[in-house]
């Protein structure tokens, strides 16, 4: 059986010193960031990017290098998530998923706190240490960084 390729994003902005991240509600109404299939032809951070439109409704820019990745499992397939920082600059007016979904800027305790899942709270950690410099610089480190993000 295929793996499924998808690509999320971690939309961030700052307010004074701390950074806040968005998260959006999933479908069963747990929080969670963005994130969606990469469809053929289409790049990991483009997905990332599109998803973040979509699902959040915000418009800013994918940030090279991914945060980590981590395994689920959707429509009974094993799942392959690559999720990116999102540097937020701007709300959509309207988006496709607005009426479905309901989204909150939150500090990172905040956020730590309404993420269930082992493997998006890792994501939330890696977010909020590439954000303060304290995160490893180096290609080695960012791989190893991925690899904390497994499934739990």
């Amino acid at each position: 059986m295929n793996k499924l390729l998808q690509a999320g994003a971690v939309p961030y902005r700052t307010s004074g010193a701390r950074a806040e991240f968005l998260l959006i509600t999933s479908q069963r109404g747990n929080w969670i960031f963005p994130k969606g299939i990469v469809e053929p032809g289409d790049s990991a951070e483009l997905t990332a990017l599109k998803e973040a439109r979509e699902e959040a409704g915000v418009l800013g820019k994918v940030l090279p290098q991914p945060l980590g990745s981590y395994g689920d499992r959707k429509w009974r397939n094993d799942c392959e998530i690559e999720m990116f920082l999102f540097e937020y600059s701007s709300d959509s007016v309207s988006w496709e998923e607005g009426a479905i979904r309901a989204r909150r800027w939150c500090t990172y305790d905040e956020a730590l706190e309404l993420i269930k899942k082992p493997e998006v709270r890792e994501i939330l950690r890696l977010a909020r240490d590439r954000l303060s410099g304290t995160a490893g610089h180096t290609d080695k480190a960012h791989g190893e960084a991925a690899g904390h993000a497994s499934p739990g």
